[in-house]
């Protein structure tokens, strides 16, 4: 069966739309969010110009702030601390990547972690690994929902995770590892949490091995179809996180594929994510979710 991302962000976008109205209908203000952008990468500008569309579509306000790709890293942190302390700013992004002469680790710690939004401070990074209330990252935020949404448990499931990186893999493993008791607004976490977590990465000795235990495979290594049929069992799970540009004879010069070898790996599995939308959808619709969460001060 195909996880449809696609239709899952559809339906709560439709929740966060009624939810925002009901506030909105009783005099309160709508939630905002703030989305910088530092420079004028085509790729950031793409993915900004849909944070902002999708802010509207659910009746989040949303302010960009653009900046030069020159700003010095002391501006930018200044920038910062100026939304840290803007009371109608419920939540803000630093889009990534920044440029080369500053530091990213320095400006996403210099978010108040109530309004990181994108859920990538020291701050909500610990509290997620002790299971206390957090904005969760974006993607892993997306993911647990997804699984939720098709009631696939977790509980005593082996899950392997292919990926170590600080936006994905690492807190989708500490989200499937502990007890179910770290539970977001608007979804139950009856049915997850409890799995035994193998975390993989590029130096893992015999991969194949591993992924044939699994039951639910989490793929995110920005490497192309690396999952392949012979490195799972039948009725495996498969969220693909990749999304990689292959080139190819198209007017548009390339297509977009997954880590995972999906025509081979889907006759197998049990549940999968198709790229596009599968675990995309989920991303951007996690942001909105953390924002309201944000606004309501959970």
């Amino acid at each position: 069966m195909i996880l449809d991302g696609k239709h899952i962000a559809q339906t709560i976008r439709a929740e966060l739309r009624e939810q925002i109205a009901s506030i909105v209908s009783k005099g309160l203000r709508a939630p905002k969010l703030a989305v910088v952008i530092v420079g004028h990468n085509p790729a950031s500008e793409t993915y900004v110009a849909n944070k902002i569309k999708a802010c509207a579509e659910v009746g989040i306000e949303a302010e960009r702030v653009a900046l030069e790709a020159e700003i010095t890293e002391e501006e930018l942190l200044a920038e910062v601390e100026r939304l840290n302390r803007d009371a109608s700013v419920d939540g803000f992004i630093v889009q990534l990547p920044l440029p080369e002469h500053i530091n990213e680790s320095a400006v996403l710690s210099a978010i108040d972690y109530r309004k990181d939004v994108d859920g990538l401070t020291p701050e909500n990074v610990g509290r997620t690994v002790q299971g206390l209330p957090s904005l969760v990252s974006a993607t892993p935020r997306g993911i647990r929902e997804l699984l939720a949404r098709y009631d696939i448990q977790t509980e005593g499931k082996h899950v392997v995770v292919i990926g170590r990186s600080n936006i994905v893999g690492k807190p989708i493993a500490m989200l499937l590892m502990q007890r179910p008791y770290l539970s977001l607004p608007g979804m139950s976490a009856s049915s997850l949490g409890d799995a035994t977590v193998t975390i993989c990465h590029s130096k893992t000795r015999d991969l194949e091995a591993i992924c044939q235990t699994a039951d639910i495979i989490i793929v995110a290594a920005g490497v192309p179809n690396l999952l392949t049929a012979n490195m799972v069992r039948e009725g495996v799970v498969v969220i693909d996180v990749g999304i990689n540009r292959v080139e190819d004879d198209s007017p548009r010069g390339y297509h977009l594929v997954g880590d995972v070898d999906f025509e081979n790996v889907a006759p197998k599995a049990s549940y999968i994510t198709p790229v596009p939308g599968g675990v995309g959808p989920m991303t951007i619709v996690s942001l909105l979710q953390n924002t309201l969460q944000a606004y309501l001060g959970n």
